[in-house]
């Protein structure tokens, strides 16, 4: 049974009548406790004038001190980005910058199969090979302590800009940005390290008196922020919703083509949510599968011929990601129910086929369906490379330091995490780690499962409640869109389309289409069928113009 939030309030229509908006939208401001005014105003409308002066941030005079002298030297510098969305759009945001400046750049990711995650020996020896004397990390370093005081002794000079949690040990490095360090007094901590990029490149124009526009890389700022699952609000709120439009505008001809590959063909005004499932995957997908270079070359190319080419094997790229991503989460379906793990508090998943570059897709997709913490490993040898996800807000870092014994290595945030074991202590870091995940449910037993938001008003108009919705962009990481309580829905037909449920309401009168995602096989006795649904609505792009469309989660 899904639970009626209830129709609005006077309050709610008191404030859809001072927005001149729905009070479907305004029933759902107020339920977050805005009321008419400047605060909400600034929140409908986030500007770049409104962004917090970085002035408290640790380490950002030194840094910018250290890139200016070396740009005014023409030091070779050699700029290295985790091997993810955000390490990518870093690397690529300072690669520009920095060129744009007078530097001399050599551009550097890392690779899951070549040193792995974060700023490994492997990496070490490709930033000697550039000759750099200044080495800057995007989105690793923090834990990376061994390979970057070997730099230094090598004579080259380090910057880490980054915001994965910090260990107590000093880096020995020249600055280190990141929010989280215990002495930085920079109140947004929620930022990813390429909105910690674009701090240091508008600080960095500053620096050297430049007239250079960084407004030009909030594209890329976007996506990096969205692909990382940082929160959409704050700072971030701002930055991706300019962001957002300076995508739409298409001049990075590399995210044009991909754009336009991820929409079918077709160009618009791109959300966060196209971000999450057309562009990010297809950025991401070549770290997973291949060289990640790939990906870093398509943001960086200025020959729309050559973005197109590589645009082009990044979609045959998730193509064969998604193939492989649906063997392993069969399997890992089977291994749970086959190995009596369905009553464990926690899932440890491990198999010698599997790919390493998945493995964090498929936690995500098992720790999302049985909503307790969850670690896949692809076993390689004596080793296991594997990625942690876990229900929103449980503390995946926390419960990893309680089974650091078990580990050769782990690094991550509370939200997400990477992780390394050796074959002959799987077994006891399963206990270790059901018995850490055990400790802090008991602690923080999890919530339940979120219910409708708001409930549609009946005095709306769907296409109205659409466009009042879009004024709440960018969604998502503690500011998801809306999910909305939609009375009596008339179903007129439901079909199976490649495993999703296809479906076409009614509602009041209107036609509304409908998307159950991975829920291809439950349609069957909705047809004819009067039911409340929860859903959220979005613009329905594939039967184009103004026509809502509404994603079910529940009926």
């Amino acid at each position: 049974m899904i639970q009626d939030p209830g129709p609005a309030d006077s309050a709610s229509l008191a404030l859809a009548g001072e927005l001149g908006g729905t009070v479907t939208v305004a029933s759902w401001l107020h339920r977050r406790g805005f009321t008419a005014g400047e605060p909400l105003s600034r929140w409908l409308d986030p500007r770049l004038a409104n962004l917090t002066t970085p002035d408290a941030m640790a380490d950002l005079p030194a840094a910018v001190e250290r890139l200016a002298f070396a740009i005014g030297r023409k030091e070779p510098i050699a700029i290295f980005g985790d091997y993810d969305c955000d390490g990518i759009t870093s690397a690529a945001i300072l690669t520009e910058v920095v060129r744009a400046l007078g530097g001399t750049v050599t551009p550097l990711v890392a690779s899951r199969f070549e040193g792995g995650y974060g700023f490994s020996s492997e990496a070490l020896e490709k930033v000697r090979a550039t000759g750099a004397t200044l080495l800057v990390t995007c989105d690793c370093g923090s834990s990376d302590h061994e390979r970057l005081e070997s730099a230094r002794r090598l004579g080259i000079d380090a910057l880490v800009i980054d915001h994965h949690l910090v260990p107590e040990e000093a880096l020995p490095v020249r600055a280190f940005l990141n929010p989280h360090r215990p002495e930085c007094g920079f109140p947004e901590k929620g930022l990813a390290s390429c909105g910690l990029a674009l701090v240091v490149a508008s600080a960095l124009r500053r620096r050297l008196g430049s007239t250079l526009d960084v407004r030009a890389w909030l594209d890329l700022v976007a996506v990096g922020t969205i692909a990382d699952v940082a929160p959409l609000v704050g700072d971030n709120r701002a930055l991706v919703r300019r962001g957002l439009e300076v995508l739409s505008q298409g001049a990075r001809v590399g995210l044009a083509a991909l754009a336009m590959n991820g929409a079918g063909g077709r160009s618009r005004a791109w959300s966060s949510e196209d971000v999450s499932f057309q562009i990010a995957p297809r950025l991401n997908a070549s770290g997973r599968l291949t060289d990640p270079r790939i990906s870093l070359d398509v943001l960086l190319e200025r020959d729309a011929t050559r973005a197109w080419e590589l645009a082009g094997e990044l979609e045959e790229l998730q193509r064969r990601r998604r193939e492989i991503q649906k063997v392993m989460c069969d399997e890992a379906e089977r291994d749970i129910a086959s190995q009596g793990y369905v009553d464990d508090p926690a899932l440890v998943l491990a198999r010698a086929s599997w790919h390493p570059g998945i493995v964090g897709i498929v936690a995500g997709r098992v720790a999302s369906r049985h909503r307790k913490p969850t670690v896949v490993f692809a076993l390689e040898g004596q080793r296991g490379k594997g990625s942690v996800r876990g229900p929103a807000g449980f503390r995946l870092h926390d419960a990893l330091v309680a089974c650091r014994g078990e580990l050769e290595r782990f690094g991550g945030h509370q939200a997400a995490a990477g992780v390394e074991v050796r074959v002959d202590r799987l077994e006891r870091f399963r206990a270790a780690w059901n018995d850490a995940c055990a400790a802090q449910l008991e602690a923080n037993p999890p919530a339940p499962a979120p219910g409708p938001d708001v409930r549609l008003d009946e005095r709306d108009e769907l296409a109205r409640v659409l466009r009042d919705l879009e004024r709440l962009e960018p969604c998502g990481h503690q500011n998801p869109a809306p999910l909305l309580y939609i009375p009596a829905v008339e179903v007129l037909s439901a079909r199976d389309l490649k495993g999703h449920l296809k479906l076409e309401l009614r509602v009041r009168g209107e036609r509304l289409s409908g998307f159950a995602p991975e829920r291809g096989s439950d349609g069957a006795g909705l047809v004819g069928r009067s039911m409340a649904i929860a859903g959220r609505l979005k613009r329905d792009h594939f039967r184009g113009g103004p026509l809502p469309e509404v994603l079910v989660e529940a009926w």
